[in-house]
């Protein structure tokens, strides 16, 4: 490169995103990493500040890095975002919140503060420019592939964000991590929710909204038919889908398949009523074309373990869509977001807001 270009990495303390600062490094940029703290006590006027983080014990890659404290919006618009939709009966994914309005939004910070000409992260995918627009891929791995989580990033950001992992596995970048000196190399990866102990929404939410157990408590559970068969904890407290821990006998395995939130009523049923083939998805973000202007063919995921089903996806207002899927799906979610992809590129995504099971048309 005739001029040095500035990157921004976000440095999470793990591996991939200190392989990514690295592979950067080799590449020729000018790389400052930055820490975004999100559990921390609240800040007055966010700003950078020095960082003790150490990426790596070679003297190649041991670059600056600062932290930033965003702890008081994460609260407000990840925190709030989740007991909000778990108070609304739907199923709230926050890290793919976070990802926008926090990590994006904390890197353009660094980016904006440092004069920084793109922005990184470790996320296992990929970005392209053609036909005038930015365009989102799956990563090379699909054991790791984090496309889902990124369908709320927009033309400009993407236009400014590198992957640089989008091409390896995790295997390679576990290798180039030893090479590199990379002081996470060995470490294992969090599958949990970072502001959620054990993994346990439950526990987390008695506690952090006081009295809500006690308000909750004792609704009614309800057959298809709606007769009560037995009582329930809370319906904050279940998911769609969920089969243990219901307390109810019956002759054949029963799931939750709908939350009333008004009348603090959970419905079960058999698995089969679980099934749907039909969902209106809203907000949605179009990442592969500009808008949609009538009916598309692709596939769709509803969960991030989700396997892609062929669907027929069609306009219903200016940032909705009605998604018909080929074939059913199961326990599908209010809150979750279904994704959409052609081959390997991200087409957009939203949230679902209205689910069509296939015993109730």
């Amino acid at each position: 490169m005739s001029v040095q270009k500035k990157v921004v990495v976000g440095i999470s303390g793990g591996v991939d995103s200190a392989v990514s600062a690295c592979l950067l490094v080799e590449k020729g940029y000018a790389v400052t990493g930055l820490n975004i703290r999100v559990l921390d006590s609240p800040e007055e006027s966010p700003s950078l500040k020095p960082s003790p983080l150490v990426i790596s014990d070679h003297p190649d890659f041991q670059i600056p890095v600062f932290t930033l404290n965003l702890s008081s919006k994460f609260r407000d618009d990840v925190i709030g975002y989740f007991h909000e939709d778990y108070l609304g009966g739907k199923t709230p994914n926050p890290c793919m919140v976070c990802n926008k309005k926090i990590k994006w939004f904390g890197l353009f910070e660094g980016l904006k503060l440092l004069d920084a000409d793109f922005v990184a992260t470790g996320h296992f995918a990929a970005t392209a420019f053609s036909d005038g627009r930015y365009r989102l891929y799956k990563g090379a791995d699909p054991e790791k592939d984090q496309s889902y989580f990124l369908w709320m990033l927009s033309q400009s950001d993407l236009a400014k964000t590198l992957f640089p992992l989008g091409k390896l596995t995790k295997p390679e970048v576990r290798t180039l991590a030893r090479s590199f000196g990379v002081r996470a190399a060995e470490k294992k990866e969090s599958q949990e929710i970072c502001f959620v102990p054990q993994d346990d929404y439950c526990g987390y939410l008695a506690g952090a909204i006081p009295g809500l157990a006690e308000r909750v408590a004792d609704g009614d559970i309800v057959d298809e038919t709606g007769k009560v068969i037995g009582k329930h904890r809370g319906y904050p407290f279940y998911t769609i889908g969920q089969r243990r821990g219901l307390g109810v006998a019956a002759k054949e395995p029963l799931y939750v398949t709908a939350l009333d939130t008004e009348h603090n009523r959970i419905e079960v049923g058999k698995k089969s009523s679980l099934e749907c083939r039909s969902l209106v998805a809203s907000a949605i973000n179009w990442i592969g074309i500009e808008k949609l202007n009538g009916p598309i063919e692709a596939s769709g995921k509803i969960r991030y373990r989700d396997r892609e089903t062929p669907c027929t996806i069609e306009p219903l207002g200016e940032k909705s869509a009605t998604v018909s899927f080929a074939s059913p799906k199961s326990a599908v979610a209010k809150g979750q977001a279904a994704v959409f992809y052609h081959d390997r590129e991200v087409l957009g995504g939203g949230f679902i807001t209205q689910v069509t099971h296939q015993s109730k048309r």
